[in-house]
């Protein structure tokens, strides 16, 4: 059985998903902060917090958990900034709780959800996964922290782990069953797609001055469906007796805002007003992936490779669930 930590989830209820189909059981830890429970598709629910240690050691006691992949924690980089406290409780604290049960528990297989802000500000693009880490946020740090523990519980108790930084999640599920449901809102693509729907009166565009070729952020974007397959070929490694490691997970492109907001505008038929804003603090000029590593040792590749077929599959589930 795996456990999915945040399996209610953006990514991972479509992780959940994809399990599921794939003949996996699943049990899914998550307090449904980010998350509605109607997301959680296994039947095997605990409604739970990571930072409840002795809840926690329930759960792998009334499961026969095999490995794990760990969603839970907080991802907004500007509330990061605001409230550190709140950061290092949810995403450094509750990760060493969870190692310490896989611990106890003999359980050595992990999939960690780390982000493409551990690098902060890169030194070079397309980023590769040696580059230096210097975090411009707080949520970044979390991140490199947590990736930090678990290489010294490798090294010391043998944990077998895969850390795979994401870059820009994006799109739906193809099928419409999941979308994005954060509260509040701080993805760009749904964002804008809020405005083309009429339920926002415009875009902001933090920062108009980046050394980028229009002024604005540039990411890459990786469709969700895409790190939901990485995410079990990964488990399939491990299980095959992959050592485990680090990498990064993207389309290896990048997109600026404008461009974004662009295809937004192409997709969906719609205006889409524009404001502009001041930069937001700990926001970087570009992140774009090298993930050529993880394509070579797992033989994956993403499927969903073109932003006006990311965006197309969030508009289409945006329109069918308006709410």
């Amino acid at each position: 059985m795996i456990l999915v930590t945040g399996g209610a989830g953006y990514i991972g209820s479509h992780c959940v998903k994809l399990l599921l189909r794939q003949g996996y059981e699943v049990v899914v830890l998550d307090n449904l902060s980010e998350g509605p429970r109607e997301a959680v598709l296994s039947d095997h629910f605990v409604h739970g917090d990571l930072l409840d240690v002795q809840q926690l050691e329930r759960v792998f006691t009334t499961y026969p958990i095999e490995a794990v992949m760990h969603f839970a924690g907080l991802i907004r980089v500007g509330e990061s900034m605001s409230a550190p406290d709140l950061y290092y409780r949810n995403n450094v604290t509750a990760t060493i709780n969870l190692l310490g049960q896989m611990r106890v528990h003999n359980v050595d297989r992990l999939i960690f959800s780390s982000s493409a802000a551990v690098y902060g500000n890169p030194t070079r693009t397309p980023i590769p996964e040696d580059a230096p880490k210097n975090p411009t946020s707080v949520y970044g740090r979390t991140k490199w922290l947590a990736e930090q523990i678990m290489s010294d519980y490798s090294l010391a108790y043998g944990l077998r782990y895969v850390a795979l930084r994401y870059f820009n999640a994006a799109g739906c599920d193809p099928e419409g069953q999941l979308g994005e449901n954060h509260d509040p809102e701080t993805h760009l693509i749904p964002l804008v797609l809020d405005v083309a729907l009429g339920k926002r009166a415009n875009i902001q565009v933090f920062g108009s001055d980046y050394n980028t070729h229009d002024g604005t952020c540039i990411r890459d974007y990786i469709h969700v469906q895409d790190i939901a397959k990485a995410h079990v070929r990964t488990l399939e490694a491990l299980v095959g007796g992959h050592p485990g490691g680090v990498y990064n997970l993207g389309l290896m492109a990048g997109f600026s805002v404008r461009e974004v907001i662009d295809v937004c505008r192409r997709v969906t038929g719609r205006q889409i007003a524009v404001v502009e804003a001041e930069r937001r603090a700990g926001d970087p000029a570009e992140l774009v992936a090298d993930s050529t590593r993880f394509r070579r040792e797992f033989g994956w590749a993403p499927e969903i490779v073109t932003l006006e077929e990311i965006v197309g599959s969030a508009w289409a589930r945006v329109r069918s669930n308006p709410t």
